[in-house]
């Protein structure tokens, strides 16, 4: 898709700070302009240690600058700032966390910090230590305070070999948030999750023929990880169990790994036990085989097939939904409808919805494998009470968010 003109993208301010993870920012900075984001980057001198002017100026495509001295003419420290839609900075290293809380301006990016009338967004990168400690805690929450967007950090493989909660959420997640900033129109993110327990399931189970062969589906799980990010952006306490995804964990989420279907049933069953939502976005294999072998089924000589048995697989969805574990919990349902001679895709999802009894049902058309995998989706939401809310095409962290606000709306009641 070609990008917009100039004058009709969205201004984005990339703050790059003086962290290891600057490497990362060139990733997030080649998909904000490939997204039709006009990107201006302005990285702080110890930034350009880790990655030099000339690599942010060839992707960005314009001049890089550090110092308030240069052009003043054009008063850089206040025009950038005040020009601007919204300002992320990634990494976020302690120190950039701790001037702009107590609003230090000694180089061109706090200054710009200062200026912003636009969202703000910090996505933190540093090691655990200096992540939990209280002043780097404190720092976040008076950001935080003032309604700037401070991501959690991600855990993993830090600088050498030092490992746990600091590292940068991988950009695409990065991504995802600023995108989701900029459709609110700058509106801050909503923290009506708060004190919310959701489970959220994405993916797609696998049943096992033998130690080889096994029958799936095309879920990539990327909607039910979109659901489980703007979930804890919005302030909520997210588990998410994750079927056969090849997909990074989200930052600041409690992620469980299953396989088969049974495996996914006993997880959520758990885990449903003290949420207030649970939204199903995974796609449980509806059947599997009566008999697994032990060793690989191997082709016959004669060219023929073996049999398979299939025998039904638990209905996860309808468990939840007429055996709540709380009362008044909010539960999800995802369809994923083609339409056939029987009825269309609304009308067969409607059906669905009340054999399932849910209280939303999240309708995508998949007609010739449209959904799968692909980072833009569509769906509609029906309600148990029967209306419908047409979502449109967008990324799936757009179509998350609708879906929340849904869960949200019946939460109040």
């Amino acid at each position: 898709m070609a990008a917009p003109p100039t004058g009709t993208r969205p201004r984005v301010v990339l703050g790059v700070a003086g962290g290891i993870a600057a490497y990362k920012a060139c990733e997030l900075l080649r998909r904000l302009t490939e997204s039709g984001h006009d990107v201006t980057v302005v990285p702080t001198a110890a930034a350009l240690e880790f990655v030099g002017a000339p690599t942010w100026a060839a992707l960005s495509g314009k001049p890089v600058s550090t110092s308030v001295w240069d052009e003043v003419h054009q008063v850089p420290h206040v025009r950038i700032g005040q020009s601007a839609d919204l300002v992320v900075v990634a990494p976020a290293t302690a120190d950039l966390l701790a001037k702009a809380a107590h609003g230090l301006a000694d180089d061109l990016l706090t200054n710009t910090l200062l200026t912003a009338r636009c969202p703000v967004v910090f996505a933190p990168a540093m090691h655990t230590e200096m992540w939990e400690h209280p002043a780097t805690q404190a720092n976040v929450a008076t950001l935080r305070s003032r309604g700037v967007l401070v991501i959690e950090p991600a855990e993993g493989r830090l600088t050498g070999k030092d490992t746990g909660k600091g590292r940068l959420p991988e950009p695409d997640q990065i991504l995802d948030v600023c995108v989701g900033v900029l459709a609110r129109g700058g509106a801050a993110v909503p923290h009506d999750l708060a004190g919310r327990q959701v489970v959220v399931s994405a993916g797609g189970t696998r049943e096992y023929l033998d130690p080889v062969r096994f029958l799936g589906n095309r879920s990539s799980g990327l909607q039910g990880y979109a659901l489980a990010r703007t979930a804890h952006a919005r302030g909520a306490q997210v588990t998410l169990i994750a079927a056969n995804v090849a997909l990074p964990d989200p930052a600041g989420v409690k992620v469980v790994h299953v396989g088969t279907t049974a495996e996914l049933r006993t997880e959520v069953l758990a885990a449903a036990a003290a949420a207030d939502a649970v939204v199903m976005a995974a796609a449980p294999a509806d059947f599997r085989p009566a008999e697994v072998s032990d060793a690989k089924i191997k082709k016959a000589d004669d060219g023929s097939a073996p049999q398979l048995g299939l025998v039904q697989n638990p209905d996860i969805l309808k468990e939840l939904s007429h055996h709540r574990p709380r009362a008044d919990a909010v539960i999800v349902g995802f369809a994923a409808e083609t339409g056939d001679a029987t009825g269309s895709v609304r009308e067969l999802a409607a059906a669905k919805l009340a054999r399932k009894g849910c209280d939303l049902l999240v309708v995508n058309d998949v007609s010739a494998g449209a959904v799968f995998g692909s980072p833009d989706n569509e769906a509609v939401i029906l309600s148990a009470e029967g209306d419908a809310t047409d979502v449109p095409r967008g990324s799936k962290a757009a179509v998350a968010d609708a879906i929340w606000d849904r869960v949200v709306r019946r939460f109040a009641g």
